[in-house]
């Protein structure tokens, strides 16, 4: 009889994976609050009273579920070493949440005559229903989520990880940080020092925790003296007025459900971001295999659905999803334990409403800094854990997201009032439709990549035939500026930029190069067969 097994779930290490997964979570929370009170002027206590419960909830659910199937592994396997899951809130997604639906409804229900109050619930319930649409398609993936991660190559699955990583996760918070630098690049290179080169800190302070100590030092001291400019955005607000939110309750009235039909012309922009973290579950499952955690797929994306539909149901606007953070967690020696507490802490700021506060105090220039970290770990890892003559695919995957970078940049020009000439929006179009569905079409060239340089011409054709299909229905190079997806059928109203680059144009060329693959690769297998003993 082998020995009793006891999981060693909790260790000194899940201080510091604990810090930096609650604040990562903390990080795009308020960075969805921000955005739609800078971008489109959303009431904020709105905000904080009826967004935040329910997404609070659905992290709970993610993160103590994936803590019971970190047990369950390590009960199975037999080690001491596993890592949970990370979960939490999907970083792409919220900007399109942001930008393409919140935000939006908002201002067309404000400009139909609706009241602050009264056009802000109806995009709150309009955001509701799309996520809770979202975690119903999540939950319909999870039985073939096995078979996807099986066929598709690991070049594939973690170059479109690498892509993430180094576009949106370090990229946007390295600019933002910048904004306080004196409090961003101190705190940053506290965590590069201390997570990502090792070197211990004294008395073993969790990295994480030292940066935002000490980034929220430098921010009280540097305020009270005034050689830092204060963040005056919220000067009207009294945090405290936001302690024990109860406007979130009415979700449990089910008025929201009266709002599905103004909610169906989001699902062509919802649904491809909800496709895209089904894509990154499973990106984020090869990750935890490489790194040593084999989890089954299907339960990764189950529970990811079902976090999302909890959260959507209760309130919630960003969906859950597993974080591509495993490698960096389990290199700071977190196990189970940070997980479990992680929900606790987003769940108690959350429900209490004590969020609030986190919100007004803490300066986001100190909190960024963890997600840089993460995007680098995450970028290190996909270089590490692909074979080496697969790197032209992971380096081709991060092109779209790059697009992606760019887009969102350009929006906020545009959203201004810049005013593009002709081959400037000609540019822009280009950007678009390559950054439109960048998660996928991210994998599609990894996969069509690796496959090429396998020699292998008939996968090749393969990924180039279902990049058509995906095409000619807008999952990716969607020509609309929201990114939606259509029926080939009944496409309108094309920009006249799309002139020779349409999705009958680009579902053409996917298509001839399919049909090339396909005719090289009869050829060269008869030359094989021809040049064989």
């Amino acid at each position: 009889m082998p020995p009793p097994f006891r999981y060693r779930w909790a260790t000194r290490g899940d201080l510091n994976a604990f810090f930096g997964l609650s604040l990562d979570n903390l990080a795009d929370l308020t960075l969805a609050v921000s955005l739609l009170v800078a971008v489109f002027n959303y009431p904020l206590e709105f905000a904080l009273s009826h967004f935040v419960p329910g997404t609070a909830l659905g992290v709970i659910v993610g993160d103590i579920l994936f803590t019971a199937m970190a047990f369950r592994l390590a009960k199975q396997t037999r080690s001491n070493n596993v890592t949970a899951m990370p979960l939490g809130l999907d970083t792409p997604s919220t900007f399109g949440m942001v930008f393409f639906v919140i935000g939006p409804a908002y201002l067309e229900a404000t400009g139909n005559g609706l009241s602050d109050s009264d056009a802000a619930r109806q995009a709150w319930h309009i955001g509701m229903c799309c996520i809770v649409a979202s975690g119903v398609f999540k939950l319909c993936c999870a039985p073939v989520a096995s078979r996807i991660r099986s066929h598709i190559p690991r070049a594939a699955l973690l170059g479109s990880l690498a892509a993430i990583a180094l576009a949106l996760i370090s990229f946007l918070p390295f600019v933002e940080l910048l904004s306080q630098p004196i409090i961003g690049l101190v705190s940053l290179g506290i965590i590069l020092a201390s997570l990502t080169a090792k070197i211990p800190l004294p008395y073993r302070i969790p990295g994480a925790l030292a940066a935002l100590l000490v980034g929220g030092a430098i921010a009280a001291i540097g305020f009270s003296l005034g050689w830092l400019p204060s963040n005056d955005t919220h000067t009207s607000f009294d945090p405290l007025s936001a302690l024990w939110p109860t406007g979130w309750f009415d979700v449990f009235q089910f008025r929201w459900v009266s709002a599905w039909p103004l909610t169906l012309k989001y699902l062509p922009i919802v649904i491809p971001f909800a496709l895209g973290t089904v894509i990154g579950g499973i990106d984020c499952t090869e990750s935890a295999a490489a790194a040593g955690d084999e989890y089954d797929t299907r339960g990764v994306i189950a529970i990811e659905g079902l976090a999302t539909l909890v959260a959507g149901m209760c309130g919630g606007v960003i969906q859950s999803t597993p974080y591509i953070g495993h490698p960096a967690y389990k290199a700071m020696g977190g196990r189970a334990a940070y997980t479990l507490a992680t929900a606790i802490f987003i769940g108690v700021a959350g429900l209490t409403g004590s969020f609030a506060l986190l919100y007004e105090l803490i300066p986001a220039p100190a909190i960024l800094p963890i997600l840089i970290f993460i995007g680098l770990e995450i970028s290190a890892q996909s270089f590490g854990a692909t074979p080496k003559h697969h790197y032209p695919a992971v380096a081709i995957a991060c092109i779209p997201a790059l697009a992606a970078l760019v887009v969102i940049q350009t929006d906020k020009l545009l959203a201004a009032g810049a005013i593009p000439g002709s081959q400037l929006a000609s540019e822009l179009y280009g950007l678009r439709i390559l950054a439109s569905g960048f998660i996928i079409t991210s994998l599609l060239w990894a996969g069509m990549t690796a496959a090429l340089i396998d020699h292998t011409l008939f996968k090749a054709s393969g990924w180039c035939m279902a990049a058509a299909t995906f095409t000619l229905f807008g999952i990716i190079h969607s020509p609309f500026q929201d990114g939606r997806m259509f029926f080939p059928w009944a496409i309108e109203n094309l920009p006249i930029e799309s002139r020779g680059r349409s999705p009958f144009d680009l579902t053409m060329a996917y298509i001839l190069l399919a049909l090339i693959f396909f005719g090289w690769g009869l050829w060269y297998r008869k030359q094989q067969s021809h040049s064989s003993p």
